[in-house]
């Protein structure tokens, strides 16, 4: 018998981490001392002050207002990416499992274009056919995103309805749907859990790095990878309004893959969940 599994101080971080840049982005939200999209020339590329604490940008906003702010953009979406590819993932994968047949194959024709290339180039693709916006982009990266879910949850059910429980549910008279609640969806939820917390920091990334091209939030919106893309021709003389929102990039995707790799860990994923 397996000893009590505990939390490390990885999960703790990651978590944590996170919890608090949204805590933190809601509460510039609702007590901003500075307004995020009001310019003022006559304080453009201040230094640090006790009005600015991180300075002022090249057209006089406070940094650490947008930099507050764009976390809540930045992190906001990638979770509301994340969550609406699970939802859509889970219920195609369940049905094409569980079902099989004809359903299944219509499925894996579909999966199979998907995945026939990387999720940045069909985010891109899909991005500059909808056009620039952050909604556009989030609606990119979830119809990239919600194969890969599909497919984890149709391989689990293809290995669980051969199991000798779910035969015996059935000459018991359960339902399908009863057997989905009961039988299948503890299952699964454990590989969907790892996979999302893995793909945490990749959607972040990709929001991100969309943003900076122009594809994802549009000026005056602040957003980690657009607050990048405005400030890179001040690079050498104010480098650390890059800094700003290049280490807050590089530390939430840190803390959301340590916090990854730990349910990983915990609910000991042996086989491949991402592509």
């Amino acid at each position: 018998m397996q000893g009590k599994k505990k939390l490390n101080w990885q999960a703790i971080a990651g978590i944590v981490i996170l919890v608090l840049v949204l805590m933190s982005a809601i509460y510039a939200l609702f007590y901003l001392k500075h307004d995020p999209v009001l310019t003022d020339m006559k304080d453009r590329l201040q230094g640090t002050s006790l009005a600015h604490p991180l300075g002022t940008d090249h057209l006089g906003r406070d940094v650490l207002t947008r930099l507050l702010l764009g976390g809540y953009q930045t992190v906001g979406y990638s979770i509301l990416a994340l969550m609406s590819a699970v939802i859509i993932g889970i219920p195609f994968g369940m049905i094409s499992g569980f079902k099989g047949g004809f359903i299944d194959k219509i499925f894996m024709r579909i999966a199979d274009g998907f995945l026939a290339f990387p999720d940045t180039i069909v985010a891109i693709v899909i991005s500059g056919l909808l056009g620039p916006g952050i909604v556009n982009l989030v609606l990119a990266i979830v119809l990239v995103k919600w194969v890969s879910y599909a497919r984890l949850v149709r391989s689990t059910v293809l290995s669980e309805v051969k199991m000798d429980y779910i035969s015996i549910a059935r000459i018991n008279g359960l339902s399908s749907r009863k057997i989905i609640q009961r039988h299948l969806l503890p299952h699964i939820a454990g590989n969907v859990l790892v996979l999302a917390s893995l793909d945490l920091g990749k959607i972040i990334l990709l929001i991100s790095g969309l943003s900076y091209i122009g594809l994802g939030a549009q000026p005056p919106t602040p957003e980690w990878g657009a607050m990048l893309n405005d400030s890179r021709p001040y690079f050498q003389s104010k480098p650390e309004l890059m800094l700003y929102p290049g280490l807050a990039i590089v530390g939430v995707v840190l803390f959301a893959n340590m916090a990854g790799d730990f349910f990983r860990d915990y609910f000991d994923v042996k086989k491949e969940v991402g592509k």
